[in-house]
């Protein structure tokens, strides 16, 4: 291992190991997992090219898809095969070094936002997200938390949905009622 490369002594400290010629040799946790992950979704698009118009011929239209995704497929085993075959590095856990508990986290408040952006809306299911991070990240007071979450929301909204006039997910909140009435005062109609 390169003597210049941090990774295996002070990766801890926050600073980033992946440099190129970082574990040449050896395995970190989760690095097998993610590869055969990674073969296994190589052949469920394989599967699924082929059901566009099965190999008939070289110029059916699903004869490139099929292609691309059999290159994939191959790269991917060798890629799992290599990566099988390294020993692993040892004093690093997939919960400490790779996935940690505030990555997860994060993971589950991603998917919770993906899933109430439909029913909730945008404004409701931002904040949520923003005054949870802000709590979590920040470690301190809900006022705190609320304030900065509900000033970076109203920046948000006023740059997307006012300047840039991007539609937003709806939901629960009358959006359009309130920019109608902030339409109304500034033009002085009723």
């Amino acid at each position: 291992m390169d003597p210049e490369f941090r990774g295996d002594i002070d990766h801890h400290d926050g600073t980033s190991d992946a440099t190129p010629g970082g574990y040449t040799q050896k395995r970190r946790p989760g690095e097998l997992g993610f590869a055969i992950f990674l073969a296994l979704a190589s052949l469920g698009l394989l599967y699924s090219a082929y059901g566009i118009s099965g190999f008939d011929a070289l110029s059916s239209p699903g004869s490139v898809p099929m292609a691309t995704t059999l290159v994939m497929v191959v790269s991917a085993l060798v890629v799992a095969v290599r990566t099988a075959k390294l020993p692993k590095v040892s004093g690093e856990t997939l919960s400490k070094d790779i996935l940690p508990v505030m990555v997860m986290i994060f993971v589950g408040f991603l998917i919770a936002f993906g899933a109430l952006l439909k029913p909730l809306g945008f404004l409701p299911t931002a904040a949520l997200f923003l005054v949870a991070s802000f709590k979590l990240l920040s470690r301190k007071g809900w006022g705190y938390s609320v304030t900065v979450a509900f000033a970076s929301l109203l920046i948000i909204w006023l740059v997307f949905r006012i300047a840039f006039t991007v539609l937003l997910p709806a939901g629960i909140v009358p959006e359009a009622e309130f920019i109608q009435i902030f339409r109304n005062l500034l033009s002085g109609t009723d």
